[in-house]
Order: structure tokens, then sequence, then C-alpha cells
């Protein structure tokens, strides 16, 4: 025993180390990174209700209102789905409508934006089939989509994966000398996984044009935010990788575009990564099969409503006369138009191929896939001829 504790000791105390200790680190010890122009501000960032909305771009602010009315019906009109049977689940987005639009806006068409599973109306407002974005929550056929067509990573299930994903293809464009920007999408719970630090090191290590949008919602399904970190803020997150960390109101639709914006811009013109923190709220349940009402009480959601994202930007383009009742009118009726299409496609029972199983697996098919693809056929055949 003696002699392991000796050995131990002279591992982690070199000869003459009693002597030489020093409280502080060495005079020649400096910070690699000047922490101060990293940190976010004290509070999120607001344009609405501000002298600085006077700045926006009128076109923008109704663009962004009219996209926020499509996706809250979009929002309502898949929940309903779920009910009757035609999604498996559905994770609403009803109350982020603001980070989820401008999260779209906020890139160019070169880009790529990776979601997270909640993220479906993102990829909607991108452009995406609203059909094929539900693709993956009724159960079929892969993600529904080509990825490299819409510049869309398929919609991640397990939490912040997706992550290094982004970070793989920014830093992969650079090399390759592309003037690509990657966005990945993530909530407050996916801050909490492996994933999720390990990306942000990569990132900041390689200077990769990526920028990582955290929508703090407040609960990871159940969870509240103050049960998984005890940091400020999930933006103070950034200062301990090296990269700028900022706050936004997630409910203010110009400032998460603002932000957002800003992070892809200096991204792009090699300025490395961001962590963005949009601080919003799910007014809906995590997803049709959780009851909210065993974790969290009314009051809190009815105060959160009073802070609804379509309420604060209806009110901002009414006050400055953008906004009259045929404008709102006519926003509504285009999201209607959109649910009732979306509607009626999801009726119609999809003609499935169980062969399909088996594409898109590997570029070149294995010799197990093969031997059940093989019996799944043989299968198929003998049912048809009974």
């Amino acid at each position: 025993m003696d002699s392991l504790q000796q050995r131990s000791s002279t591992v982690q105390e070199p000869p003459g180390a009693v002597n030489a200790y020093r409280p502080t680190p060495p005079p020649a010890w400096q910070p690699r990174t000047d922490p101060a122009p990293l940190l976010p501000d004290a509070e999120p960032l607001r344009v609405l209700g501000t002298d600085a909305v006077a700045d926006a771009d009128p076109a923008l602010l109704l663009r962004l209102y009219a996209e926020l009315i499509r996706g809250r019906r979009y929002n309502t009109q898949a929940t309903a789905l779920t009910k009757q049977g035609r999604l498996a689940v559905y994770p609403s987005t009803t109350g982020q409508e603001a980070c989820e639009i401008a999260a779209a806006l906020a890139l160019e068409e070169r880009d790529w934006l990776f979601p997270s599973y909640r993220d479906t109306l993102a990829a909607v407002a991108r452009g995406l089939d609203p059909v094929q974005a539900l693709t993956l929550l009724r159960g079929d056929w892969h993600t529904g989509y080509d990825p490299h067509e819409h510049r869309i990573a398929p919609l991640c299930t397990p939490l912040a994966t997706q992550l290094p994903h982004a970070v793989g293809l920014a830093h992969a464009a650079r090399l390759k000398g592309d003037d690509v920007v990657a966005l990945a999408m993530v909530g407050d719970g996916g801050t909490s996984e492996g994933d999720f630090h390990e990306a942000l090191n990569f990132a900041a290590v390689w200077q990769a044009p990526v920028v990582f949008f955290v929508q703090n919602n407040g609960f990871a399904i159940s969870v509240p935010l103050a049960k998984q970190t005890a940091a400020p803020s999930l933006a103070h997150k950034a200062v301990g990788y090296g990269m700028p960390g900022r706050l936004v109101d997630g409910n203010d639709a110009i400032a998460v575009h603002q932000v957002l914006t800003e992070a892809v811009a200096r991204a792009r013109r090699g300025g490395g990564p961001t962590l963005v923190e949009a601080v919003t709220y799910r007014i809906d349940a995590h997803t049709n099969a959780d009851d909210a009402t065993r974790y969290r009480a009314a009051g809190e959601v009815e105060t959160w409503k009073a802070h609804d994202p379509i309420l604060i930007l209806e009110r901002e383009l009414t006050e400055r006369g953008l906004l009259d009742e045929d404008g709102r009118r006519a926003a509504a009726e285009a999201a209607e138009t959109m649910a009732a299409e979306l509607r009626e496609r999801m009726n119609a029972d999809p003609v499935l191929d169980p062969m399909e199983l088996f594409s898109h697996v590997y570029a070149e098919q294995t010799t197990q896939l093969r031997e059940q693809a093989a019996q799944l056929r043989a299968e198929l055949e003998a049912e048809g001829e009974a």
C-alpha cells in the first residue's frame, strides 16, 4: 500500500512541486479568447414595442405576419389530424411560431436548415410541402422528402444529434469553398445532451459557418429549465466554447429575424459560429400524447398567451397603419386555404409498397438486407396467391 501511495504521489506531485506551488497560474498564462465580447446581453433583445421598430422594413413585418398566421393554422390543423388518426404524433409549435418562421427566412436558398422533430413549421416556411413535412410523423416512408433538394436535413427525433451533422456539413462547405451556412435548431432539453456540447466545441475550434438556435420553451417534456441548468442563460454557454452568445425574445418575430440574420451573415463572412437562445413558450403540450396540466399551472400558460407572437406583431402593424381588417382577412383566408389542402391530402390513404423498407438503407444492399427482402417478397407473393 505504501508503495502504491508513493507511486500515486509521484504522478500527482513531481519533485519540488510542494515548494513550487502557486495559488494562481504562472504569469505566462493568458486567456485564449477575451470573454467580454462573447457574453450575451442581460435581457433578451426586443424590437417590437421599442424605438428600434422604426427601422424595421414594413414589407418584412407584413411577410412575418402572414407567415405567422399560416403557421398557427398549420399547427392547429396538424394537431387535429392526430385526433383523427391521420398522424401518429405531432409536436406543436403553437406560441413558438416566431422562432420557426424567422429561422426559415434568415437563410439564403443555398444554406442548410437542420431541424429537430418539433420544427416542421420551419421546414414548411422554408418551402417544403406541408404533407412531406408530416410524412415522418405519420410513420410513412423515411423522411418524406429529399434533403439535398430542399437543403433541409431530416427531421431529427433523437435530441441534438443533428447538431454535429450541421457542424460537419458547414465545415466541409468551408473546406470546399462553398458559400454555405448551416442553421441548427434545438430545444432547451437538447442542450443537456452530449451532442450539443460536442457540436459547439468542434464548431468553435474549426470556426465552422454554423448557427446554433436554441428555442427555450420552458420545458423538456415535463422538466423545467431550472432542473436542467444553473447557468444564467443558455446563451451564456457559448462563452465556454469561444463563440458569441445572443439572447432574444423568441416571441418577437422581427427581433429573432434580426439576430439570426446577423449570426448567419457573421458565419458567412468567416466569423465562426454563434449560439442564439430565443426565450419563448410552448403553449400546447409536448405532443398530443402528453398531459401538460400535470406539471404546469394554467395561469402560467395564460400569462404567456398575453405575449403571443401574433398578437404583439399585429398590434404593432395596426398602430403603424400597415395592417387593416382587409389585411387580416386576407392572411386568414390564405392560411385556411393551406389548411384545407393539407386536410384533404392527409385524408387520402397513401399507397405503400412494403419493399421500400429496404430502399435507401445502404448505397449497396448488404447480404442480410437482400435475404430479408427476399423473405418478405416471398411472403407477399404467398399472401397474394392466397
